[in-house]
């Protein structure tokens, strides 16, 4: 069932909206509850996501994404592992930390390595966003200016969170800006569904609708060739163990010190599928993207203590990011991530959560 709901002016397609969907507010907080008890908690720095409590088989809630119980961690942290918030202008990798456009070439920040990743020093993960709420989501928008970490124009942004009652986590982003610049958001959680101080995550069952992965070089740069999954350790077609193949010799796999991948999406419903089998918790991923990139957590090293006091480890969860390609401005094969005055950048991800 389609229904249409009004959130700060725009006209948006939800499944689900229902008049008793309950949000809490406080400054820089927001919860959002639905009928079935599941909840998730939101704040304006970063526009993140804070916790997913969802119920295992036999009704028991846990929260099952890593981060923090006090906003300032997020903040203060030696290291910011980008724990559920909105990244951008660019989500991923850009080569060198530059790009022409329009016959003008732009530089940007070199925050890794010799390359630019997930929007620059201060990317949107680390500004506050404005926040307002209806009876059953979440809006948060900022203002990107002209020459912000390098990039051109003045970019406006809205990120849209609903919670349904089928326990549905929708997720649109909505941008416009007055001069040509790339684009590519998407939300960077960690997902371990046995909850968040669990101590892995690959025994999880992962499926993803992909017959192609993006080949990167030594930096995680893709070189703009598409490898097939079948036969390698990347063919998550049928659902497979996350911790299978992860150790494999393959020389993706060593320069991704696991799966640090872009997959590239086909076109079925969904797109991608993880169930943790001791909880009986499944989250399936819904999305407009033609991505989705996969981490497992390969640098987490537990020097960060989460909510539940324990330190998170490598491959204590993943990351199923739905974005467009990393490294697009350079990569005119791929699909177009340059948005131009008049148009109207949009995207949607549903992450839909059950039990079997």
């Amino acid at each position: 069932m389609v229904k249409e709901c009004t959130v700060l002016g725009f006209a948006v397609l939800l499944s689900g909206c229902v008049s008793h969907k309950t949000v809490e507010h406080r400054p820089g907080h927001y919860t959002l509850r639905n009928s079935g008890g599941m909840e998730v908690q939101l704040a304006s720095y970063g526009a993140r996501i804070t916790s997913i409590n969802v119920p295992d088989r036999d009704g028991s809630m846990a929260d099952v994404v890593l981060g923090y119980e006090d906003i300032n961690a997020y903040k203060t942290a030696q290291k910011k592992p980008y724990f559920g918030c909105v990244v951008g202008r660019y989500a991923g990798r850009i080569a060198n930390g530059k790009f022409a456009l329009d016959g003008r070439e732009y530089e940007l920040a070199a925050n890794n390595g010799p390359n630019h990743l997930h929007g620059g020093m201060v990317g949107f993960d680390k500004v506050e966003w404005t926040g307002a709420s209806t009876h059953n989501s979440v809006s948060f928008s900022y203002v990107s200016r002209d020459g912000e970490e390098g990039y051109p124009g003045t970019l406006q942004v809205q990120v849209i969170y609903t919670l349904t009652d089928a326990d549905e986590l929708i997720i649109q982003y909505r941008a416009a800006t007055d001069k040509a610049t790339p684009i590519n958001l998407t939300n960077h959680t960690y997902f371990n569904l046995a909850g968040e101080g669990a101590s892995t995550v690959l025994n999880h069952a992962l499926r993803i609708d992909a017959d192609c992965i993006l080949e990167t070089d030594e930096f995680s740069i893709p070189t703009g060739r598409k490898l097939p999954v079948s036969g390698t350790p990347f063919d998550f077609l049928r659902a497979k163990a996350v911790g299978r193949d992860i150790d494999a010799e393959h020389p993706q796999l060593q320069i991704g010190m696991g799966y640090d991948h872009t997959f590239v999406l086909s076109d079925g419903p969904v797109s991608a599928e993880l169930y943790d089998p001791e909880s009986g918790r499944c989250m399936e991923v819904i999305t407009t993207e033609p991505g989705i990139q996969l981490y497992t957590a390969n640098y987490l090293s537990g020097d960060l203590v989460g909510k539940s006091g324990e330190r998170y480890r490598k491959r204590s969860a993943l990351c199923l990011e739905t974005q467009h390609f990393p490294d697009s401005p350079n990569k005119p094969e791929f699909p177009n991530t340059i948005l131009r005055p008049g148009e109207h950048f949009e995207s949607k991800t549903i992450y839909r959560f059950s039990v079997r």
